[in-house]
């Protein structure tokens, strides 16, 4: 985002850009983040509403970004834990401009359709946190692992989802209590807790050796616990308790309340995604906010893809041959080849596949794009 945003502005007559990471104009407009999971077709959409509503509602207190204003417009003074929460209007549907719903049905797998579906999130903040970020994907994965096991029959449904979703945003307190449809009442860290519980004692019955995944529990347990008992101690990993605890200290240095318009610039000055002016760079920097991976991993992350994934495969003929390719999906690598009147498809549609293990010792054996499509076309 930040090298094509100096590249726009470098451009000759070009008037400037800056670009914010949030989700809100604060004028009733909204933009989301969202996030998209491969999963079994054979799993029963029923039960993955049924498992995610009350995990959605409630994961906001750890990867909530943080907002000054209440109500889709902000014109109500104060402060909440997330961005996204008061734009939610239905538990379940297709949209995602207009009444946007808690659990999104649009379903592009980018994968056979017949063994995968994808499950595509909409709730979720813009985060510049590395920890909110790594806990967003790493907890809703393993919370979704679980449901294709069926390992989630214990979870307690909601009330009224569309409300509590919007109510936990608004008391940054967390002692708002959520309605389940037993008659209880709990919080949002105790539903939280729920699903953290169902991980680990499914992980105590079926063991991996997955170090991300070791490291996905311990920091959910880490951030629940001091949620629990002291939330601005995560002021140095969580973007909306960073947001809180700075904009607590202007409101007590200046003695302003919420309605503040500074406030409000304080906000999306956070979000800037320039490194000197953006607030979170600059907490990064003074070392007052913790990061997971350097910026030297981050940049080649941009170029090299996972090793374990088909976008490995995908990569490797971009590098090798993007003189040679007409285009690449998901789905498929098209080739335009010397001697072909017609287009060479390759298809990719299976996630398991293109992985550095299954195909590098072929990428290493052929010496021309032209070698590489008959090879594969040989094996199909």
């Amino acid at each position: 985002m930040l090298s094509a945003m100096q590249r726009a502005n470098a451009a000759p007559g070009a008037l400037p850009i800056n670009l914010y990471k949030n989700n809100t104009d604060n004028k009733g407009a909204s933009y989301g983040t969202h996030e998209n999971y491969l999963m079994r077709r054979d799993v029963a959409f029923g039960s993955i509403v049924r498992c995610l509503t009350p995990f959605f509602v409630t994961r906001q207190i750890i990867t909530g970004s943080g907002r000054v204003g209440i109500g889709q417009d902000g014109r109500h003074a104060g402060f909440q834990i997330s961005q996204r929460a008061d734009f939610m209007e239905a538990e379940v549907g297709l949209e995602t401009t207009l009444k946007r719903p808690i659990i999104n049905t649009r379903d592009e797998p980018h994968a056979d359709p017949e063994l995968y579906r994808r499950f595509h999130v909409i709730v979720g903040d813009a985060n510049l946190s590395e920890y909110s970020t790594f806990l967003k994907l790493g907890m809703t994965s393993l919370v979704l692992g679980l449901v294709e096991a069926g390992a989630m029959a214990n979870i307690p449904e909601l009330r009224a989802p569309v409300g509590e979703i919007r109510s936990v945003s608004h008391d940054w307190s967390l002692e708002h209590l959520v309605q389940l449809t037993d008659g209880r009442k709990v919080t949002a860290i105790d539903v939280q807790y729920m699903y953290l519980d169902a991980v680990e004692q499914w992980l105590s019955r079926n063991p991996t050796d997955d170090v991300q995944t070791s490291q996905v529990i311990t920091l959910w347990r880490e951030c629940l616990d001091a949620l629990g008992t002291d939330p601005l101690s995560l002021s140095d990993r969580l973007d909306w308790v960073a947001k809180l605890r700075l904009m607590q200290a202007y409101r007590d240095r200046d003695h302003v309340e919420w309605d503040e318009p500074k406030l409000g610039m304080l906000d999306l000055q956070y979000s800037d995604i320039r490194p000197e002016k953006g607030i979170y760079h600059r907490l990064v920097a003074q070392g007052q906010m913790k990061t997971l991976i350097t910026a030297d991993q981050s940049h080649q992350a941009v170029s090299q893809p996972p090793n374990d994934t088909r976008a490995w495969f995908r990569g490797e003929c971009i590098r090798r041959w993007g003189d040679r390719i007409f285009a690449a999906s998901w789905d498929s690598i098209v080739f335009e080849l010397p001697g072909h009147e017609l287009l060479q498809r390759i298809p990719t549609n299976d996630p398991t596949k293109g992985t550095r293990e299954l195909l590098e010792t072929l990428l290493l054996d052929v010496s021309s794009a032209d070698e590489l499509v008959s090879r594969l076309q040989a094996v199909n």
